[in-house]
């Protein structure tokens, strides 16, 4: 079906795009009738407003706002681009069938984007927008901790998520971070560093995504060593002296530049 208008598009778009989830350029355009650059420009006028998120080659919703607040929101849009990068690289780290978690942020959140459409996997998570995605996506299982909602980064904690994790095992844990330096990952609050602690003990490896801008923030609360990360994923090669802390802290660094490594 053709729309003479920008108007009926957009309502289009937005509806259809509610009620999937996630949809790709592709489908959008095959189901409206138009071109692919026609659908690109009307989701960058969605995206702009806030309606809707941006992702390599589709959409994601954004109906569920009162899962994911306006700072969370926010967060996502800052350094898309090296955030969209470092996802692409990460997701392919993971196995068709491997068991991985996925923690609270807006840097591991766009690793849903690149999951292929055969992974049969598991994900274990406490984030609320990646429990919401998963929903809609591919046959894999999905098991959230639960627990205490943390609005701030729309995140499940607390004993409820710790004693949960306790009693799985995955092969990866894909963590983010609020700051690095060469004593460690940090976090911004207390609250959130159990429930990280709790998945990385589950883990048979820890790997941390984090773009370059981590590298230069500050945070309150120490989370973890550099020596219990297994890999380091960013968007821009380091300092020699933070490079030289990694390598005494045996963690391999990744650099995913436009999606490559």
């Amino acid at each position: 079906m053709k729309y003479r208008n920008a108007a009926g598009r957009l309502a289009t778009i937005q509806s259809q795009v509610d009620a999937a989830g996630f949809l790709t350029i592709a489908d959008l355009a095959l189901a409206i009738g138009v071109s692919e650059m026609t659908i690109r420009r009307d989701i960058a006028t969605l995206a702009a407003s806030g309606r809707v998120r941006t992702a390599h080659g589709g959409v994601h919703s954004l109906a569920g706002k009162a899962l994911v607040n306006e700072t969370f929101q926010e967060r996502l849009r800052q350094h898309s681009a090296e955030k969209d990068a470092i996802a692409r690289v990460a997701v392919s780290l993971i196995g068709r069938e491997d068991s991985i978690a996925i923690d609270a942020g807006s840097t591991t959140l766009g690793m849903l984007d690149y999951l292929p459409n055969d992974f049969s996997g598991c994900i274990v998570t406490h984030s609320v927008p990646v429990v919401s995605i998963a929903m809609g996506r591919g046959q894999f299982r999905t098991i959230a901790l639960g627990g205490d909602v943390l609005r701030e980064n729309a995140s499940m904690v607390g004993p409820l998520a710790t004693e949960a994790a306790a009693s799985l095992r995955v092969r990866r844990f894909f963590m983010g971070a609020s700051a690095i330096d060469h004593r460690g990952v940090y976090v911004a609050a207390d609250i959130e560093r159990p429930t990280k602690k709790a998945l990385m003990e589950m883990a048979d490896e820890v790997i941390l995504l984090a773009d370059h801008t981590k590298f230069s923030r500050s945070a309150p609360v120490l989370l973890c060593n550099l020596d219990e990360l297994d890999f380091l994923v960013t968007d821009r090669d380091v300092s020699p002296a933070m490079k030289q802390q990694l390598t005494g802290a045996d963690v391999t660094m990744i650099i995913a530049t436009d999606g490559k490594q």
